[in-house]
């Protein structure tokens, strides 16, 4: 991929800014990112870091690492929206040096699929396949699903599985409102927030944010006891109908378990206007050790 080429314009509206004061010495200061650019490399740096395991990332952050790279693909054609984004988990993604590669599969005036591939020593990690449609005329009927209260109005929660533990993705990268649920097991709306760039200097763009967001579904809605249960999503599928205006994407969410058989957590996504998308993502679980 030629990474030379230039950004897309980052879609974006006033919106709260973040005011905490830089931390104390080892903290994430305000603009750190959660990668690092070294050449052709993208470093984690602890603002990737995940909660399953402590060396490897969040799903979140590779998602929208790889969003990126498919959005960065010539020729960009104004007429087309990303309309599904399938992620394949394949292994724990390190919190080590990554590379980026992104192709076209097949171009179309009216569809184009493309993938794009994260490696960590010359390993596959992780794979994204996406398809762009083109969009639909501005007369074309809609019915809007109305956004639920505002992130104004929500209990701001620390998203950590041990409080005061290290920086992470979740904990420090991620500000999160909950307007319904919360901590406790079940279904959950929550409006979610990227407070620090993914890459230094650079804002995010509205489809970045949303597949970011969307990898918390198993995790803002969990149905099982964090410390009894493993429930790690091996894959995750956003389709957009509409980009997110602003910083805040909001999920309602749910997982769905059935015991002998599967697990399944899946989210309506919102942004201050409304729906925008869905999101689904299939899910191991398992007692921990």
């Amino acid at each position: 991929m030629d990474d030379s080429a230039s950004e897309p314009t980052a879609e974006s509206a006033p919106e709260p800014t973040d005011e905490r004061a830089p931390g104390p010495t080892g903290e994430p200061a305000p603009g750190d990112p959660v990668f690092e650019r070294r050449g052709n490399l993208f470093v984690p740096t602890e603002l990737a870091r995940g909660p399953w395991d402590p060396s490897a990332c969040h799903g979140g952050a590779p998602a929208a690492l790889l969003a990126r790279a498919v959005e960065r693909l010539e020729p960009r054609r104004p007429e087309m929206a990303l309309a599904r984004l399938t992620y394949e988990f394949v292994r724990p993604v390190p919190l080590a040096p990554l590379s980026v590669s992104a192709r076209v599969l097949r171009p179309g005036r009216r569809a184009r699929w493309s993938e794009a591939s994260l490696t960590a020593g010359g390993v596959e990690v992780s794979r994204l396949t996406a398809l762009a449609v083109q969009r639909p005329a501005a007369s074309t009927p809609a019915e809007e699903v109305a956004a639920p209260a505002p992130p104004e109005q929500g209990r701001s929660v620390v998203f950590s599985l041990a409080p005061g533990s290290d920086t992470s993705f979740a904990a420090t990268a991620m500000e999160m409102r909950f307007v319904a649920g919360g901590i406790e097991p079940g279904p959950a709306t929550v409006w979610m927030r990227l407070r620090h760039p993914l890459l230094r200097g650079e804002t995010p763009s509205g489809v970045q944010r949303a597949v970011a967001a969307a990898d918390f579904g198993n995790g803002v809605a969990h149905a099982l006891d964090f410390e009894r249960f493993l429930f790690v999503n091996a894959d995750l599928t956003v389709y957009l109908h509409r980009v997110p205006d602003g910083e805040w994407v909001c999920l309602d969410a749910s997982t769905w378990i059935s015991p002998g058989d599967g697990a399944l957590a899946e989210c309506m996504l919102l942004d201050r206007r409304g729906r925008v998308g869905r999101s689904l993502q299939a899910l191991l679980v398992t007692p921990r050790p």
